[in-house]
């Protein structure tokens, strides 16, 4: 914005004028002003850099050679071993996506989380519009649905390892009382499938209910009350008005959701422990045995990893240019 300063007396006489512009502000300039913000922000930076910056980019190098256990630098004693381990490129990577294994565990942890993250969506979706109307004892259902995500994965993890137990578990002994046959929920493949989808749609659901019961209270009650009077139906009203006012909280808890399902590690490991025979195993638990099981692979794990960072990127920048797409459509 300029400025205009009349040097000059006030009435009569030729006034001389002269327009100042503001100087740009350069970096030592805007680091003088905000230095607080700067120094409010260096922690986080520093923590963030040291805690994911350099194991990622370690991760990164290590995906290009053939580091394994025995090639590793370690010191034994008074003795140090140095590392023997080369570059070999993209060669892990080549190996992976060539192999039976990586499409298998891909298939299965693509179906892992579309399943249920759909579930999260739909389930929550319900309670939400259930909690978001008036009802006796309201804030003691909310209390009550809340409980499962409060508790630790790891703990609920292992409660439900115990509640599936085939032989002393609490399920199958219900199943008994009434008339039927206990199942192997953690020794035949397809029940545990179906245990660990089981056992994450029970942890995912209460974030997914509160992120979209706090969107439904976002959204106007005038809305609602004028296309009632023009005579909409529930169903065009759910339609026309509840899914696009909730389109901006949606689109974000169900990216969130789809990268957390992806990675979820916790109740995969502690449930099945990937089996039977690896049948529920994705690919964030194979990652973790090639690199802490058997003969310690480091570089097919940190390939492993570096593939998974990408398929999540990749999806996570296809779900968003849809969305936008999406939006500018409507």
């Amino acid at each position: 914005m300029a400025t205009q300063v009349v040097d000059g007396p006030a009435a009569g006489g030729t006034a001389r004028g002269r327009i100042r512009h503001p100087r740009p502000e350069g970096g030592t300039g805007r680091l003088s002003r905000h230095w607080y913000a700067w120094a409010m922000c260096a922690p986080v930076v520093v923590v963030t850099l040291v805690l994911i910056g350099y194991p990622l980019v370690r991760g990164i190098y290590l995906s290009l050679t053939d580091a394994t256990e025995a090639n590793m630098g370690r010191t034994i004693g008074m003795n140090t071993i140095p590392s023997t381990y080369e570059f070999v490129g993209l060669s892990n990577y080549f190996s992976i996506v060539s192999s039976a294994e990586f499409l298998s565990r891909l298939a299965w942890t693509v179906t892992w989380t579309v399943v249920c993250v759909a579930l999260h969506f739909g389930i929550g979706l319900g309670l939400a519009l259930l909690l978001n109307r008036p009802m006796r004892f309201r804030s003691l259902y909310r209390m009550m649905l809340v409980l499962p995500w409060a508790v630790p994965a790891f703990v609920s993890a292992f409660i439900w390892r115990y509640l599936l137990n085939g032989e002393f578990g609490v399920v199958n002994a219900m199943l008994r009382a009434a008339g039927f046959a206990g199942l192997d929920w953690l020794d035949d493949p397809f029940w545990a499938k179906v245990s660990v989808i089981t056992v994450n749609v029970w942890l995912g659901v209460p974030f997914m209910m509160l992120a979209l019961l706090g969107g439904l209270q976002a959204i106007p009650r005038e809305l609602y009350e004028a296309a009632e009077v023009d005579g909409a139906t529930p169903w065009q009203r759910f339609r026309h008005i509840t899914l696009p006012g909730l389109r901006p909280v949606s689109s974000t808890v169900v990216l969130l959701g789809t990268i957390w399902t992806f990675n979820q590690f916790p109740v995969i490991y502690l449930v099945t422990r990937g089996g039977p025979g690896g049948s529920s195993e994705i690919l964030v638990t194979y990652a973790y045995r090639q690199a802490f099981e058997g003969i310690r692979n480091y570089s097919g794990s940190a390939a492993w990893g570096v593939l998974i960072l990408a398929l999540l990127v990749v999806m996570a920048v296809v779900y968003r240019r849809a969305l936008r797409k999406q939006g500018e459509a409507w």
